[in-house]
């Protein structure tokens, strides 16, 4: 019996993963085509859940803002999709049809360099928004 505790005390316990909800929203209490939350800071192995609270909208990765080694993801309009978000870094998330209005969040997972800059090529909108979720 001892020898089965001992052993018990070598295993290592995984952590408990979260699940963030995030909802898209055309008019919420920030603005209009927005993510509420805007900003996720997340451990790696956490889910976001990006509900279409409001319709027209749909969660995508953007892939000048997607970290080495981490997979795209695209959600259809007006669908729920969970993702769980494995790879450290910044993460740039868009909704694909209000992109240039600036319907976009950020999610940092694990360590992130803060001071990064924003990759060229973001629509004016987008900048301006990730700019002010960043503090910048």
């Amino acid at each position: 019996m001892r020898l089965f505790v001992g052993l018990l005390a070598l295993v290592p316990v995984a952590g408990h993963a979260e699940t963030h909800d995030v909802r898209m929203l055309t008019r919420g209490e920030t603005g209009a085509m927005i993510y509420e939350p805007a900003y996720l800071e997340i451990a790696p192995g956490d889910t976001v859940r990006f509900l279409p609270a409001q319709r027209g909208h749909n969660a995508a990765s953007i892939p000048e803002m997607l970290p080495e080694g981490a997979d795209r993801f695209i959600g259809q309009i007006d669908e729920e999709i969970a993702v769980i978000f494995e790879v450290e870094g910044r993460y740039g998330i868009k909704c694909s049809p209000h992109y240039a209005m600036g319907m976009v969040m950020i999610v940092d997972v694990g360590e992130v360099d803060g001071a990064a800059p924003l990759p060229d090529g973001l629509p004016d909108r987008a900048r301006e928004r990730m700019s002010d979720l960043l503090g910048r």
